[in-house]
């Protein structure tokens, strides 16, 4: 294992619209046979779930151990690493066998209110079932108002925007946009380092315990941008996916180890393997691996393999 990549253990979640693709698709060996994971923690600094470096010459230590340390957040996290107690971001691989509750996560203005964290992230979708689709904002003419009066009906989700989606797209989720995930989907997602989560709908179903799961209907209505209405998927410029005040996103298709070089450009990031590989010695990164690449890597000894494409996730410019 080279010096220059950090690995880290997955920390594996249960959810009721959680399936077993990561075992199926990924190989991957699960906590259990039979429970429904639909969350896999890759890079995470939560106190409740601190990701601890699988191997190298870091390993045993956590991301938090990283980061506090004066020395190691200068070398891994380079000097536009922004200043804070916690590493700011969290990446994760979402597995939607079904969907997800209608949600809303805070908007900075209203979290503190609120006692919760804001949270502002994007989805990349990693494989998309024929029919999949994400619910995204709102339909036209629907307020505050006439929200609650479908959720008194239980019919939150004539409300809410649907949208067709496939593998390779996209979209950018700030903090205050009702959504939900849909039935069906694989999804890479970069977040700011939060789990505040409002939940307004979840179809009128029941938890892994057979008992209603709670619902923030007072905390989400403060929360809902009433003025987002039909937004579409993103699309890429070049090769930038998205850039906001915490994070920039970048796919990246390399043939070469010159291009993976230019690619990488003695930044710090967090890797995503989306197909191919990347190879660095006796060591393979493959669909799903996520890793980081600390500053001022070079890449050299680096040897992408035939359709090596990949996400970038680094600081804003």
């Amino acid at each position: 294992m080279s010096e220059s990549i950090i690995p880290f253990e997955s920390i594996y979640q249960t959810r009721v619209w959680g399936g077993r693709t990561l075992e199926t698709r990924f190989g991957r060996e699960l906590p259990d046979k039979e429970s429904p994971f639909g969350e896999a923690w890759e890079v995470s600094a939560r106190e409740e779930a601190d990701s601890p470096v699988e191997s190298g010459p870091w390993k045993g230590k956590t991301l938090t151990e990283l980061w506090r340390d004066p020395e190691l957040k200068k070398e891994i996290f380079g000097e536009k690493a922004p200043d804070g107690e916690r590493f700011p971001l969290l990446c994760k691989i979402l597995d939607a066998k079904d969907k997800l509750s209608i949600q809303v996560h805070p908007p900075a203005a209203v979290a503190p209110e609120l006692g919760g964290e804001p949270k502002t992230e994007v989805w990349y979708i990693a494989h998309a079932e024929p029919g999949a689709k994400l619910y995204v904002g709102l339909k036209p003419g629907v307020t505050s108002d006439l929200f609650r009066e479908a959720l008194e009906k239980g019919t939150a989700e004539d409300c809410v925007h649907a949208i067709p989606v496939e593998t390779g797209q996209h979209i950018f989720i700030p903090s205050g946009r009702l959504h939900a995930i849909g039935a069906d989907l694989l999804i890479y997602e970069i977040q700011q380092n939060s789990d505040t989560t409002y939940r307004v709908y979840d179809w009128n179903r029941v938890g892994l315990d057979g008992k209603p799961r709670d619902l923030h209907i007072t905390e989400s209505l403060m929360c809902i941008d009433f003025e987002d209405v039909e937004p579409t998927m993103d699309e890429p410029v070049g090769d930038l996916l998205t850039e906001c005040e915490h994070f920039r996103l970048e796919k990246h298709s390399v043939a070469d180890a010159e291009s993976l070089g230019a690619a990488i450009g003695g930044r710090f990031a967090i890797l995503t393997m989306i197909s191919g590989s990347l190879t660095d010695g006796e060591t393979s990164f493959v669909e799903g691996d996520f890793v980081i690449v600390p500053a001022r890597t070079s890449a050299a000894g680096w040897s992408p393999g035939e359709g090596c494409e990949f996400l970038l996730t680094t600081w804003p410019s």
